[in-house]
């Protein structure tokens, strides 16, 4: 037992000392010489310009599809830039996202093995999309370590549990300078025991932590080239700053939106996070028209156990039961914008759906 507790490991990445996730699937890792990682050929999340004709992601996709040899030299030589390539954080209240001066194509396996090495497996590999999700996971740093919860906890790992579980999403976005914007987005879950005597356990939705999604950012910062220095500094989260009123409901009916004091550029990050964050899945995005493709699922029609929903997040069975709408956002003026939720075919959702679906979002706007 004391050479158990005598084995340790020093951590020097940023935020080691608060998460410790360990998959209970390890992924198989296969090291790829650098130049080999370096012919991917579609630039999947590209952000259109008018003239081209082409406004969403998958759409630009298609039009990449029957590119020339002239075009694949280009894309070859755009992802060449790997390692250390300039990185920096942008800040937008307690919103943080990373600028890196990569493609997409050519920062999706870092991200995809930033996960592995975090001790998660992925759910969603969406590189059409630009989203990666990761499985539930415990965070074993919370779990209280006195000398027999660690001495037990070395030789049964399962023995303790935090009673809760996250997962983490990945957004990736090009941005006008042909580099990448990547967010991260947290949700969580809690065991909380029901009963008269506390006999039985169910899982509940707890709210977003910006510091667990400050730390994997700081984290994910190192790991593309900044200092460890840099990354604490930048994407640290002041809990007790007083955030002013973002966002307000107006309107009835049909014209009922979320308005933002806030321009076109600001409302567009926070929306899509907010997406993330709520669990919407985002099939698609058109930056130029302002309109992310998202599928909901309406819980009152939905006839699963809370939990089977909870746990089948992204799986196919969901996606089938899934309703298409679309998030519009759309530029007021220069320090407003508007939100609305739209059906399928682009006409008001003004049922029931659509007041949950922009509550939803106003919640986490404002």
């Amino acid at each position: 037992m004391l050479s158990l507790t005598g084995c340790g490991m020093v951590q020097s990445v940023v935020g080691d000392n608060k998460v410790d996730y360990r998959s209970a699937k390890k992924a198989s890792t296969l090291d790829v010489p650098p130049d080999l990682t370096q012919l991917s050929k579609d630039n999947r999340y590209a952000l259109p310009s008018n003239d081209r004709g082409v406004a969403t992601a998958s759409g630009y996709q298609a039009t990449r599809a029957g590119a020339g040899a002239g075009a694949v030299a280009a894309s070859s030589n755009e992802v060449a830039s790997t390692g250390n390539s300039a990185v920096k954080v942008e800040r937008s209240g307690n919103q943080r996202w990373l600028v890196v001066q990569q493609t997409p194509e050519a920062l999706w396996p870092q991200l995809k093995s930033f996960w592995e090495e975090s001790g998660f497996t992925l759910a969603v590999e969406n590189n059409t999309a630009g989203v990666m999700e990761t499985e539930w996971n415990e965070n074993r740093a919370k779990i209280p370590q006195d000398f027999i919860r660690s001495t037990l906890g070395k030789v049964f790992d399962g023995l303790y549990s935090s009673g809760e579980r996250d997962k983490y999403r990945t957004r990736l976005e090009r941005n006008a300078a042909g580099g990448t914007e990547i967010y991260i987005s947290h949700r969580g879950t809690q065991e909380v025991a029901s009963g008269a005597q506390n006999e039985t356990t169910m899982w509940t939705h707890r709210n977003s932590d910006p510091n667990l999604e400050a730390i994997f950012l700081a984290k994910l910062m190192v790991k593309l080239g900044g200092t460890a220095d840099e990354a604490a500094a930048r994407t640290s989260v002041d809990n007790a700053a007083v955030q002013a009123q973002h966002a307000t409901i107006v309107g009835e009916g049909s014209g009922r939106f979320i308005k933002t004091d806030e321009g076109f550029d600001r409302t567009w990050r926070r929306v899509g996070l907010a997406l993330d964050r709520a669990g919407f899945t985002v099939e698609d995005r058109d930056r130029v028209q302002g309109i992310y493709y998202v599928r909901f699922v309406n819980d009152a029609a939905d006839t699963r156990g809370w939990f089977s929903k909870l746990f089948s997040f992204g799986s196919s069975e969901k996606d089938k039961e899934a309703q298409r709408y679309n998030i519009s956002v759309r530029s007021d003026s220069v320090n407003s914008t508007q939100v609305s939720v739209w059906t399928s075919k682009n006409t008001p959702e003004d049922t029931p759906v659509g007041e949950k679906i922009l509550t939803l979002l106003h919640e986490q706007l404002k």
